[in-house]
């Protein structure tokens, strides 16, 4: 990229983000990290980088932190297991993962953050996506005064038949 070509994308970037509207993604799973990043608020540092590339290159995903920390191993990424839980989190809070916790024990990280539910595989620890979008709770438990729903998560368990 050269230094007017640079400046032009800057400026693009900008104008979208001041638009409110999302960066136009190009398939190019490097930029598109890059411009992801950006538009939530996030510096595109080195690492953040390759845990976005491995992350979001491959379509929508459920990982944990210690799945993501073997895939950034086997590619050579120099990275620890600490800083993936943190980028992890960072990613999340910036809105571009969804965190899904199964039994208290096991957390994934949902690179679809649109409205929908999980089916957990037992017996494989898998988290699959329940492809039903009119899915409806019956009856919701009255809020407590101050409080909003924030989103509802439901995770419907599923193992082998006996």
């Amino acid at each position: 990229m050269n230094e007017n070509t640079a400046s032009q994308h800057d400026d693009d970037h900008a104008a979208a983000l001041l638009s409110g509207r999302q960066p136009a993604l190009t398939g190019c799973p490097w930029h598109d990290v890059n411009e992801m990043l950006q538009s939530a608020g996030l510096r595109p540092t080195r690492q953040r980088m390759a845990l976005g590339w491995l992350l979001f290159g491959k379509g929508a995903r459920h990982l944990t932190a210690e799945m993501l920390y073997e895939e950034a191993t086997l590619a050579k990424v120099p990275v620890s297991l600490a800083t993936v839980y943190n980028t992890l989190n960072q990613l999340t809070d910036a809105g571009l993962l969804r965190q899904v916790s199964v039994d208290g024990t096991k957390t994934y990280f949902d690179t679809n953050v649109t409205t929908h539910h999980h089916y957990y595989l037992e017996n494989s620890h898998e988290l699959v996506d329940i492809e039903d979008p009119h899915l409806a709770l019956s009856k919701m438990p009255e809020v407590p005064e101050g409080y909003e729903i924030s989103r509802i998560d439901m995770v419907v368990r599923l193992r082998k038949k006996r």
